[in-house]
């Protein structure tokens, strides 16, 4: 599955029913958006109304402030049905919390490494098993899976084919930090 990345207002909620059967007691939170930008992943989906989480947390439900200003930068997938489904899985972060080195990597970075895949590290010993991989070690050093490296850096995938951390500054080819080992 896909992700997709949008930036959104959240105009207003709903508790809405899971499906269409009478039988399922599950309940959705629909978050009306007014989308702002569409970064990745809705060519065929263009234009957004509405996002869907669970409604309980325990089934990872995001809590999100409808009726103000606060944008966000929401990550998800579109269901068989057309509808975009966000979870707690899911990226999901304030817009104004975001470094100046996502918010450039959004519009310029990060399509530069659609062909890489971030591979986390939680414990020692972790490695990339593949050239095209980058090894995302935030929890390792941090404890914390949003830290410095999600902030400022992103993984490129260079003229030779591999893939490595960048951290904004000259274009991609004249510096990268290669990360081989934790």
């Amino acid at each position: 599955m896909t992700v997709r990345v949008i930036r959104a207002k959240i105009s207003s909620e709903k508790v809405v029913p899971a499906s269409d059967d009478p039988l399922d007691t599950h309940k959705m939170i629909r978050y009306e958006i007014k989308q702002i930008k569409m970064f990745k992943g809705f060519e065929k989906l263009k234009d957004v109304q509405y996002v869907y989480t669970p409604f309980d947390s325990s089934l990872c439900g995001v809590k999100l402030e409808a009726n103000n200003k606060k944008q966000y930068l929401l990550t998800g997938q579109i269901l068989s049905d057309g509808k975009v489904l966000i979870h707690l899985c899911n990226y999901i972060e304030p817009w104004d919390d975001l470094s100046l080195s996502q918010k450039k990597s959004l519009n310029q970075r990060y399509q530069m490494g659609c062909g890489c895949k971030i591979t986390t590290c939680y414990m020692v010993p972790c490695s990339i098993t593949t050239p095209n991989e980058c090894l995302w070690t935030d929890w390792l050093i941090e404890r914390k899976l949003y830290g410095h490296q999600a902030k400022h850096y992103a993984c490129i995938k260079r003229s030779d084919g591999t893939c490595s951390w960048y951290r904004g500054g000259p274009p991609p080819e004249k510096e990268f930090i290669d990360i081989s080992e934790p």
